[in-house]
């Protein structure tokens, strides 16, 4: 799974799955699901995510995590 925000739109997919996606649909206004060919969700896309969620932080709980990365973005 991995965590995308892009400063310039203020908006963070939510990758989760390798697999491509082949179908989106808009859920409500600014949070669209991304399908593979099977129908399996694989992505969330949310536009004016700092509006919508406490981007400032992140918690999990009980997450079988076995590699962990995270990279800094440099604000310009």
């Amino acid at each position: 799974m991995r965590f995308n925000y892009y400063p310039e739109t203020d908006s963070l997919y939510i990758d989760l799955s390798e697999k491509a996606s082949v179908d989106s649909r808009e859920v409500v206004p600014g949070v669209v699901l991304d399908f593979d060919a099977e129908g399996h969700l694989v992505g969330i896309d949310i536009d004016h995510a700092s509006q919508i969620a406490n981007l400032s932080h992140l918690e999990t709980k009980a997450l079988p995590i076995t590699n962990l990365e995270m990279t800094a973005h440099r604000m310009h």
